[in-house]
C-alpha cells in the first residue's frame, strides 16, 4: 500500500500553521475592517462580511451539535455507539474546521471573479425554491457516487481511510476528511448556490439557509444519538426515503459497503445500496428509555467558575488537555456563573463522563455544587442530602463502588462518609473515600532514607494516617497542630516504641533545616519561606500551594495513571495529564476491582495503606 501521506491533495495547504491557520483570514478581515471605517461596506465588502458571519454561525453550529452529543446525562439511553470518544480521536479531528476555511476562500475567489455577487437582494422565494430543487437532482446523486467511488479500494486507501478512522461519531467528525474530499464536497455544495445564481433567483437568504442546514444535517448525521422517534416513520413511511437518521449513517461506518446518501437515502435505496438492517435498529435505538448502569462511579463537584468550563460539553479540545486558565474562559465567566446559580437552585447530580475498564462500565457524577459552597455553614445540609441522593441512586442502580472526591468526603462535612454509612447500614453499593490509597502514593513519594518530615494539616484525616505510617518506620514527623489534645489523641495510636517519633510543633520556624514538608493546608508564601533551600513540598491539600520557592520543589497532588487498557476515555480530570486521576479516584477503583465488600469512610485504616498500594499496582495504576 502506498504511503497514505504522499497521495496529492491529502494535506491541508496550511497544516503547518496549527492554530495560525486562523491568519488566512486576516485579509478579509482587514477588507471588511477598513470598509466599514470608510462607510463604504454595502458598496465594497458586503459579501465578504457575509462570508465572516457564515463561519462564525457555522462553527457554532458544530459546537453546538458538540455539546449535545456529550450532554451524557441527558442522551445516553440513545447513543448509537455507546463508546466515549478517546484522546487520539480528538487530536486527530482537533482541526475539523478547516473546511470553513477552505470554503470561505473558494467564496471569496468567486465573489473577486463575479463582483456582481455583492448585489444578491435579501430574499428570493423563487431562489429557495430552485435551490433544494437543484441539490435533490443534482448534488445528492453527485454526492452519492463520489462516494461510491471514494470506497473504490485505490482511493479508500489514499484518501476516504482517514474519515474512517474515527471509530466514535461526533459531530467533528462530519468534517474530518482529506483536502481532496473537501474539495469535491465544495463542488457538491457550491452547485445549489452557484446554480440558482445563475438562473438570476440567488439571494443572502438563500445563502444563509442553505449553507446552515447542510451543517445542520451533516452534523446530524454523525452526532451519535438517534434524536428521531421510530413512530414519525411509521406514521409517513416517505421519510425514510428522505431522512438520513443518525443510526442510518452510522451503519455506514460498520457496515462500508451500504448507506452511501448525503442526505436522502431515496439513492442508497435507488441504487440498492441500502442496509436492510436501517430502520429495525433505528426503532430500537430510538425507543430505549435506559441505559446501561454503571459499575463505579466516581462522585465529584465543581471546582470553581473558571475549572466549570473544562467539560466536554463546552470545548472538546480544552477539556481534553489538563485544566489551565485560558484566555477565551474570560468573556464566558458571567454565564458560567449565571449557570452555577441555577444549578445550585434547581440541579441535582448529574452524569458527567464515562470510561471502560475490562469490561466494566465507570461513570464520573457530578454533585452541582462548587468548592466554595462547602464553606458555607447553610449550605451543608442540601450538600449532604446531593451526595445522599446519588448513594441511595448507586444502589438502586446496582453501582458495587461509589467513590467521594475531594470535598464530598470531607470530615467537616459527613465525617468522611460514615455519615451515610451509619444512616443506611444495609447499603449493597461500597461508599469508599479513596484516602488509604491517597495516604499510599503521598508516603511512597518520600525517599526511604530520609528520617524527619514537616507535616501540615497534621490532625487531619490524611495527616493523621500519613504521621502513624511514617513514626512506624521510624521517620521523625513535625506535626504542626495547635491543639495539644488532637496531637496526643493521634500519638496514643501508635505502638509505644514508635511514640517518640511524633512531636507537636505550633509555628512553621520549627521547620526551617527540614526538607520534606508535607503539606495538607494551605501554606502562603511568608510560611513557606521558613524551608530551608533544596525543600521538596508533598502536597495533599486543595488547591495546590503556590510555588513561590524558585530554589525549592514542588510535587503535584496525589494521582495514578489508570491502565493502559482503558477505553472511552477523552478527558482530562481537572489539573490532571491524560489518563491520570485523583488518588482518591483511583483508590475506588482499585476498591472495585479487587472486588472488596467493606466500606472504606472515617478514620484511615494505616494498617491498610501498603495493602491498596499493592494491589494498585497489581492493577496496571502506575504511579506518576
Amino acid at each position: 500500500m502506498p504511503n497514505k501521506n504522499e497521495a496529492p491533495f491529502f494535506s491541508w495547504p496550511w497544516q503547518n500553521l496549527h492554530s495560525y491557520k486562523y491568519l488566512v483570514y486576516g485579509p478579509l478581515v482587514g477588507k471588511v475592517v477598513y470598509s466599514i471605517h470608510k462607510g463604504e461596506i454595502k458598496n465594497d465588502s458586503w459579501f465578504f462580511l457575509h462570508i465572516l458571519i457564515l463561519f462564525a454561525l457555522r462553527a457554532l453550529i458544530h459546537q453546538l451539535f458538540s455539546t449535545y452529543s456529550s450532554l451524557l446525562f441527558l442522551n445516553r439511553a440513545r447513543k448509537i455507539n455507546e463508546n466515549g470518544v478517546e484522546f487520539d480521536q480528538i487530536d486527530a479531528e482537533w482541526h475539523w474546521d478547516n473546511f470553513l476555511i477552505l470554503q470561505a476562500a473558494v467564496a471569496s475567489l468567486l465573489y473577486m471573479s463575479f463582483p456582481s455577487l455583492n448585489n444578491f437582494p435579501t430574499w428570493d422565494k423563487n431562489g429557495i425554491f430552485i435551490c433544494i430543487v437543484l441539490h435533490i437532482g443534482i448534488s445528492e446523486p453527485l454526492y452519492y457516487w463520489i462516494h461510491r467511488l471514494l470506497h473504490s479500494p485505490s482511493l479508500f486507501h489514499k484518501y476516504h481511510y482517514l474519515h474512517h478512522t474515527s471509530k466514535v461519531l461526533h459531530p467533528f467528525t462530519a468534517e474530518y476528511a482529506t483536502f481532496l474530499e473537501h474539495i469535491l464536497l465544495c463542488l457538491v455544495v457550491g452547485i445549489p448556490i452557484v446554480g440558482s445564481a445563475l438562473i438570476g433567483y440567488g439571494s443572502m437568504s438563500m445563502v444563509y439557509s442553505y449553507l446552515l442546514v447542510f451543517d445542520f444535517l451533516q452534523c446530524l448525521g454523525h452526532c451519535n444519538i438517534e434524536v428521531f422517534p421510530f413512530r414519525l416513520f411509521d406514521a409517513f413511511p416517505l421519510l425514510k426515503y428522505l431522512i438520513r437518521t443518525p443510526t442510518y449513517h452510522s451503519l455506514h461506518h460498520t457496515n462500508m459497503g451500504t448507506n452511501f446518501c448525503l442526505f436522502m437515502p431515496f439513492y442508497d435505496h435507488l441504487w440498492k445500496t441500502t442496509n436492510t438492517n436501517s430502520w429495525d435498529l433505528q426503532k430500537e435505538i430510538s425507543s430505549r428509555k435506559h441505559s446501561r448502569a454503571p459499575d463505579f462511579v466516581f462522585l465529584a463537584h465543581v471546582v470553581d467558575v473558571m475549572s466549570a468550563m473544562h467539560a466536554p460539553y463546552v470545548f472538546r479540545s480544552f477539556s481534553s488537555m489538563p485544566f489551565s486558565i485560558k484566555a477565551f474562559l474570560f468573556p464566558m465567566w458571567p454565564f458560567t456563573y449565571l449557570v452555577m446559580l441555577v444549578m445550585w437552585a434547581k440541579s441535582k447530580t448529574f452524569l458527567f463522563s464515562s470510561y471502560n475498564l475490562r469490561g466494566k462500565l465507570h461513570h464520573t457524577w457530578i454533585v452541582p455544587r462548587f468548592g466554595f459552597q462547602y464553606f458555607l455553614p447553610f449550605a451543608k445540609e442540601g450538600i449532604n442530602k446531593q451526595i445522599e441522593d446519588a448513594i441511595l441512586k448507586a444502589d438502586k442502580l446496582g453501582v458495587k463502588v461509589i467513590s467521594l472526591a475531594a470535598l464530598n468526603k470531607n470530615e467537616g462535612l459527613n465525617g468522611g462518609g460514615t455519615l451515610f454509612t451509619n444512616k443506611h447500614p444495609n447499603l449493597k453499593v461500597r461508599v469508599v473515600h479513596g484516602n488509604t490509597l491517597t495516604a499510599a502514593v503521598i508516603l511512597h513519594e518520600i525517599p526511604q532514607n530520609v528520617d524527619e518530615v514537616f507535616l501540615t494539616g497534621a490532625t487531619s484525616k490524611l495527616g493523621r494516617a500519613i504521621a502513624l505510617y511514617l513514626a512506624r518506620r521510624n521517620v521523625k514527623v513535625l506535626m504542626l497542630t495547635l491543639s495539644t489534645e488532637r496531637f496526643t489523641k493521634i500519638q496514643k495510636e501508635a505502638p509505644i516504641e514508635c511514640q517518640k517519633y511524633l512531636v507537636q510543633v505550633t509555628k512553621y520556624q520549627a521547620a526551617q533545616h527540614c526538607k520534606n514538608w508535607i503539606i495538607g493546608k494551605w501554606t502562603t508564601p511568608r510560611e513557606q519561606y521558613w524551608a530551608p533551600k533544596g525543600t521538596h513540598f508533598h502536597q495533599f491539600v486543595v488547591p495546590p500551594i503556590i510555588p513561590f520557592r524558585r530554589d525549592c520543589t514542588y510535587g503535584k497532588l496525589a494521582a495514578m495513571k489508570l491502565p493502559n487498557d482503558i477505553q472511552g476515555l477523552g478527558s482530562c480530570e481537572y489539573t490532571m495529564e491524560r489518563g491520570v486521576v485523583h488518588a482518591c479516584h483511583a483508590g475506588g477503583v482499585i476498591h472495585f476491582l479487587e472486588g472488596w465488600k467493606h466500606n472504606e469512610v472515617g478514620a484511615i485504616n494505616v494498617d491498610q495503606i501498603d495493602v491498596v498500594w499493592k494491589a494498585a499496582l497489581k492493577h496496571g495504576l502506575k504511579p506518576i
